[in-house]
């Protein structure tokens, strides 16, 4: 395959959370598209490069105002991110490629709106409507042995352990598995990974392992899709409250705190539609001497 080389590559790194990201304006740099996924896996690897859970494209959009599209550190292109679409609002404000507060962002999901928290003309935190859940099996995907519209608390058998799980997709899929005590990251890797290629999601998964606190509060621990363990997950926070409102374990229609180990998220699902309330953070601007591909 012919190499490709780029000369002063200009980025950002930006996080929500801990969950962290390099966004490159794709409006400007025009990366050819079969050299996309090569480039997140370059640049997103540890120590020897610059590092992150993803990499972010600024694109320009027929449909709305601007277009987001993100690829895990494996190189796989991922349908959403939460923490991910609040560092990409922040970037496309301050650096002057969208002059709103209210931004509407074309993704794998649809169009989405951020509403932006500005402070001295700096983005401090980011309110995105999500979008409704998906919940039917066929959708998200999840494959049972009996034939139901929605998956919710199955089991699932793992390792020594049989797990209750629910799922549901916010535009990328996530299994969300309420538990007594959390794992620690040895336990987190080993069931997490397991559960990701598991069978039973063709098209692998997000898992999320929660404690609950009360019935607007729980606290979440992430292994993500392509990644592992992860400091946030902003759609799977959204997956979470979602689960827990489905099961009762949640109230409906309120703000429900989601304690990840980067920080907190506010979520609300009312019942159509998942609203997030969070910060996010610029790390630094960067520039790239010479990367090859």
């Amino acid at each position: 395959m012919e190499r490709f080389i780029l000369e002063n590559l200009e980025f950002g790194k930006y996080h929500g959370l801990g969950n962290d990201y390099i966004i490159i304006n794709d409006i400007k740099w025009r990366i050819p598209e079969k050299k996309k996924s090569g480039l997140a896996v370059k640049l997103c690897e540890p120590h020897f490069s610059i590092g992150a859970d993803g990499l972010i494209f600024v694109c320009e959009s027929k449909d709305a105002d601007i277009k987001m599209r993100i690829f895990n550190n494996d190189g796989l292109e991922a349908e959403m991110c939460g923490n991910g679409i609040r560092c990409f609002s922040k970037y496309v404000y301050e650096n002057d490629i969208i002059n709103k507060d209210e931004i509407s962002i074309e993704t794998l999901k649809g169009i989405l709106v951020a509403k932006l928290n500005i402070i001295d003309d700096k983005v401090n935190g980011v309110e995105t409507d999500m979008g409704s859940p998906i919940l039917n099996c066929e959708e998200i995907p999840v494959i049972l042995d009996s034939p139901v519209d929605r998956c919710v608390n199955e089991q699932l058998v793992i390792l020594d352990k049989i797990f209750n799980f629910t799922a549901v997709s916010m535009g990328n899929p996530h299994v969300v598995i309420f538990i007594e005590e959390l794992f620690d990251d040895n336990k987190l890797n080993m069931y997490g990974a397991a559960i990701e290629s598991h069978d039973r999601f063709p098209n692998k998964t997000n898992v999320e392992f929660v404690k609950v606190i009360s019935k607007e509060e729980g606290i979440v621990r992430v292994f993500e899709r392509g990644v592992g363990i992860t400091k946030s997950c902003g759609t799977g926070a959204c997956a979470t409250v979602v689960a827990g409102t489905i099961l009762g374990i949640f109230n409906q229609k309120v703000p429900i705190i989601v304690h990840n180990d980067g920080g907190d998220l506010k979520i609300t699902f009312t019942g159509r539609r998942v609203l997030m309330e969070g910060p996010v953070e610029k790390v630094f601007d960067g520039r790239l001497e010479r990367i090859e591909i």
